[in-house]
């Protein structure tokens, strides 16, 4: 017999558990799956709650309906958990943080899902730890530092029945998903010219800090454009060549060719390499992508793309690590590469005069 409301009609409850099975023997429409992930709020734990990229996530996990009862950072400024999650167990410490988790097991507050946004050294070895402990895992690009890693991820998910994701949110942004498909129904054989830039300001903080170490972010091309890199193998096919033409401390350009594109790109984190239109409109941030000699439009439409990233990762649709390999290939490629020097066909901002390293540092290989 069916619980109902006072009127007489089911609630929502009833409505949840229907759902729920209908869930496990039919496929459904996404709205259907969308209705049981709201029924059934999921207990998070982030770690490196305290970084840049972390209210994003904790938005996410709020408005789709989720709660985080653990979190860890070695930093304490965390007061942004105020705002959606004050009830949260915080620490400062690895040790008891991981203490604290395993004590939920078996509660109502037991962890499913461990969110991963601290520095990409790290990142790895929380998504292993998330998996040994029975949780899924939503990692933060890069997935990891290396490919080898992306291959261990992958056969300890197997091992343990749990999912490792990666946020690539650029693969849902509305533009650029409307390229794919534009791509994907164009001739077989047309290959796209495609110029790629990306300048990011930083101060002299950036070389001070993590990032700043190749060993811990992997460099300009992992910590700034991996996202790019996988859009653009997304959406244009495998590499077929990898050149760089230079690589520093503050900038890395070089070319992809790609099954159905030949890819100049510059990418750099030092505001005197930003172009005129950008200095007199005293902007910090220059990106463009320009294909086959028109400007590709992406740079609104961001704001929201890590909710639905977790929409999608919580019906069971979202990216999962193995998908981040051939990104990662690419820039630990870039990473290892021997610079060819300014020959063949480079991007234009290449020809920038390179920067001595604020701190004077020379022997050490970007």
């Amino acid at each position: 017999m069916t619980r109902s409301g006072s009127n007489g009609a089911p609630d929502d409850e009833d409505i949840a558990r229907s759902a729920a099975g209908i869930l496990e023997t039919t496929k459904v429409l996404p709205w259907l799956r969308a209705f049981k992930t709201r029924y059934q709020m999921a207990n998070f734990a982030i770690v490196g709650v305290a970084g840049y990229i972390a209210p994003r996530h904790l938005k996410a996990i709020a408005d789709t309906g989720n709660k985080v009862v653990a979190a860890y950072d070695r930093f304490d400024s965390v007061g942004r958990l105020d705002s959606s999650f004050p009830d949260c167990a915080f620490f400062t410490e690895q040790e008891q943080f991981e203490e604290y988790v395993d004590r939920l097991k078996g509660t109502e507050n037991q962890v499913e899902w461990l969110t991963v946004c601290t520095p990409n050294y790290t990142h790895a070895p929380f998504c292993r730890y998330g998996l040994k402990n029975g949780m899924d895992v939503i990692c933060e690009k890069p997935a990891t530092l290396h490919p080898s890693e992306i291959d261990e991820l992958v056969k300890l998910e197997k091992e343990t029945g749990h999912k490792v994701y990666n946020i690539l949110q650029l693969r849902l942004h509305d533009s650029i998903a409307a390229l794919k498909r534009k791509v994907d129904a164009g001739p077989a054989d047309k290959k796209y010219n495609i110029e790629l830039t990306y300048i990011t300001s930083r101060g002299k903080w950036y070389y001070a800090s993590w990032k700043g170490d190749n060993h811990k972010s992997g460099g300009i091309a992992t910590n700034i454009g991996v996202h790019f890199y996988d859009m653009l193998q997304w959406i244009f096919g495998p590499v077929r060549e990898n050149t760089v033409h230079i690589s520093s401390f503050d900038r890395v350009a070089g070319r992809l060719e790609l099954e159905k594109a030949s890819v100049k790109y510059f990418l750099s984190i030092n505001g005197e390499c930003l172009p005129p239109n950008a200095v007199q409109g005293e902007k910090r941030t220059y990106r463009t992508l320009n294909i086959d000699g028109d400007e590709f439009e992406f740079s609104q439409g961001f704001t929201e793309l890590h909710t639905r990233s977790y929409e999608k990762i919580l019906c069971g649709e979202g990216f999962r690590i193995a998908e981040s390999r051939n990104c990662i290939q690419i820039v630990e490629d870039i990473r290892n590469a021997v610079p060819v020097g300014l020959t063949g066909d480079f991007h234009p901002l290449a020809l920038r005069p390179l920067a001595g390293h604020p701190f004077g540092w020379r022997d050490v290989k970007y």
